[in-house]
């Protein structure tokens, strides 16, 4: 089955609710009101994009360590420990320490404000679940476990907006720490940014690298029929505006190529990837890489981001943008454009279709700069609007760490060279940005992704372990 956003790895969430069991006989009304909050909390909770863990209500430490256990065998990407009233931290401190999870804790109030004239000890009870958070941000740092929160009330659409991020956080986690990046074939010659270390992948973010050959792909277009070309082609047209200047043989060509692709990532179950090879003399490698980008561009609007150069940190950086809803285009500086203001930047070759302000467009070139080949790219400039730069940094220690920058795409004058420009405004002077940008050692290549993301960037690096740098 070719995987989409929807059938991709989904995170895990463990969910608890809990209260101190001391109350229900002296107040009977209590504990099925808590249940029903519960009960909401666990129903919107299967709103997200995820597989949630319920692992029921617990009264006591013997309970929370049952609980623990189920939550500990489920796998969880994240708990999330629902303080329905006062529990003691006895109760959820094996939770924290026995999952191998992130644990966000959260208070949900049943309303904005209790009744002040009419409520009495056990209705004020109901409204009790802030009073353990400064007891469980305390114990669980004695215990060296990281504490995160979110406050508010069962229908408070703040808070469950931060809880959605912490979630959609943890299914960035789950991808990297589970999933299966391609990367095919070799370095781009001298760009010693690019250049990765396989095995810091999986110490640094989790999952699998598969190294691919060129050959992997070659076997599978030559497999493919005339009748999935036509397929594949009426895709195209639907997909993107033809230019004049694409070559029919060329872009049934990348269709062929596009066809191959699909069965690769089917294949080999990946997550992402990215490749490049040099070829010589149009042998059949050389057209094979010169065909990547038609079938490259329509991999990453599916939520397979697949990036040229070799460039697998920047695919990683573009899984992760896209995991977040924001899509993720592979990206680079361009030019800086004094007058107006603003950077440019884009990329020849791939990019996320999802995000183009305007309908895509294939078009042909007899030469590819810099590379050998020749054929269809695809020229768009990123929806108009706020965005965010993500790039996958490395230290020179090896640790790995995010880098971000939010912007505004704007309208204006691009090139029409078969480059995925746009215009990004900083609000700054752009030679200031651009020298405080390459400082980060972000390295050549990034994700261009829609919205202003950096506080689900935050909530990434808290539950991945990362840095975060942020550039204004």
């Amino acid at each position: 089955m070719t995987r989409t956003p929807a059938t991709a790895r989904r995170p895990k969430i463990g969910l608890v609710a809990g209260g101190l069991g001391a109350y229900w006989p002296q107040f009977p009304d209590l504990l099925p009101q808590l249940r029903r909050s519960a009960a909401r909390v666990t129903e919107r909770m299967r709103d997200f994009d995820a597989d949630v863990v319920d692992a029921g209500f617990i009264s006591d430490a013997q309970e929370g360590a049952a609980a623990a256990e189920t939550l500990r065998a489920a796998g969880c990407d994240l708990i999330v420990g629902f303080l329905t009233t006062y529990m003691t931290a006895t109760m959820l401190a094996p939770v924290a320490q026995r999952s191998g999870a992130p644990v966000l804790l959260i208070n949900l109030q049943p309303t904005e404000a209790m009744d002040h004239a009419t409520f009495d000890t056990g209705q004020w009870l109901a409204y009790c679940g802030a009073c353990p958070l400064p007891e469980m941000a305390n114990s669980f740092e004695r215990a060296g476990v990281p504490f995160r929160s979110v406050s508010g009330h069962l229908e408070d659409d703040r808070a469950w907006a931060r809880i959605g991020r912490w979630i959609r956080a943890a299914g960035v986690r789950s991808v990297l720490r589970n999933g299966r990046h391609g990367l095919m074939g070799h370095l781009y010659p001298g760009m010693y940014d690019v250049s990765t270390d396989l095995a810091m992948v999986s110490g640094n973010l989790g999952g699998h690298v598969e190294v691919l050959e060129f050959d992997d792909l070659r076997v599978r277009v030559d497999d493919v029929t005339d009748a999935e070309v036509a397929d594949k082609l009426a895709e195209a047209r639907e997909t993107f505006s033809f230019d004049d200047s694409v070559v029919a043989d060329d872009v049934e060509w990348a269709a062929r190529v596009s066809v191959g692709l699909d069965r690769l990532v089917a294949d080999f179950d990946l997550d992402s990837l990215a490749y490049y090879h040099r070829g010589l003399a149009g042998e059949i490698h050389e057209r094979l890489g010169a065909g990547m980008i038609l079938g490259a561009s329509l991999l990453t609007a599916r939520g397979v981001p697949a990036a040229g150069e070799y460039e697998l940190r920047t695919s990683l950086a573009m899984l992760i943008t896209d995991r977040l809803g924001a899509g993720g285009s592979f990206t680079e500086l361009q030019a800086l454009n004094f007058r107006d203001g603003v950077v440019e930047m884009g990329h020849d070759g791939p990019a996320h279709l999802g995000i183009s302000q305007h309908r895509p467009l294939l078009r042909g070139l007899g030469v590819f700069h810099g590379k050998r080949g020749w054929g269809v790219s695809v020229e768009f400039d990123v929806r108009h609007g706020p965005v965010t730069l993500v790039g996958l940094g490395q230290t020179r220690d090896g640790r790995y760490k995010l880098v971000t920058s939010q912007g505004e795409v704007v309208g204006g004058p691009l090139l029409r060279i078969g480059n995925t420009t746009s215009r990004v405004d900083f609000g700054t002077d752009p030679g200031e940005w651009t020298d405080a940008w390459s400082a980060t050692g972000v390295a050549h290549h990034w994700a261009l992704a829609t919205g202003h993301i950096v506080p689900e960037l935050r909530a990434v690096a808290d539950l991945t372990g990362l840095e975060l740098v942020e550039v204004s």
